[in-house]
């Protein structure tokens, strides 16, 4: 599904992360630990291609993403990737049906109601698909962010610290939520997490060290 090589990346002085390698296969569900500012997120960023990393090799779904330029790597990125950031960033000029609506028209594909429709069902929340985002409660809003995430059968659906903030209850459902959805899309998960109760939901875990300064990789 991914891999990395000789991953970095730097801002100025500061390596923001730096992986050696890492491969993950179809459908397998990962933890990305690591304390706060060791680079998670933008991890996450590299695999969604939001950001190009100063060096290395990043594979994902087939794809070498360093190589992709910016226009085609957001259409891939529409069709292949599935984010659920730490701010949940849905549009608040739309309900929640059309925030789906608009995951699905952004990277060209055609709309598809139904497949809305059963995604608001898995969720649970689709008696709300004519709600706006400041109606919702901060689960109902992370529910409909699931949901678009995975409207378009993502490979590689990515979640930033879904637990953060949310007592054990919630925070287990939060994940079986992700699990449940990434295992209907086909999609490898990734969660990115410094949260000890996470770790035992997840079969594989990769961890990041805290950069240093002057830390970085052979080219």
């Amino acid at each position: 599904m991914f891999d990395l090589v000789n991953v970095a990346h730097r801002y100025g002085a500061l390596t923001a992360v730096a992986v050696p390698g890492w491969h993950a296969g179809p459908g397998e569900a990962w933890l990305l630990s690591g304390p706060s500012g060791c680079g998670k997120s933008t991890l996450l960023h590299i695999l969604a291609g939001l950001v190009v990393p100063s060096q290395g090799a990043v594979s994902v779904a087939g794809s070498d993403l360093r190589a992709m330029a910016e226009g085609a790597r957001d259409r891939w990125r529409g069709r292949t990737i599935g984010l659920v950031p730490q701010r949940l960033h849905l549009v608040g000029a739309l309900n929640v049906r059309d925030n789906l609506r608009l995951a699905q028209s952004l990277p060209g594909l055609p709309a598809d109601d139904a497949r809305i429709t059963a995604l608001l069902q898995a969720v649970g929340v689709a008696d709300l698909a004519h709600r706006y985002p400041r109606e919702l409660s901060q689960g109902q809003a992370q529910r409909v962010a699931v949901a678009r995430a995975v409207v378009n059968r993502p490979a590689l659906l990515l979640a930033d610290e879904p637990t953060a903030n949310l007592d054990d209850a919630h925070a287990a459902q939060a994940l079986e939520l992700l699990r449940a959805q990434a295992l209907e899309a086909g999609a490898t998960l990734v969660v990115a997490s410094h949260d000890g109760r996470v770790k035992p939901l997840l079969p594989f875990a990769f961890a990041l060290p805290v950069p240093t300064a002057d830390e970085g990789l052979a080219a």
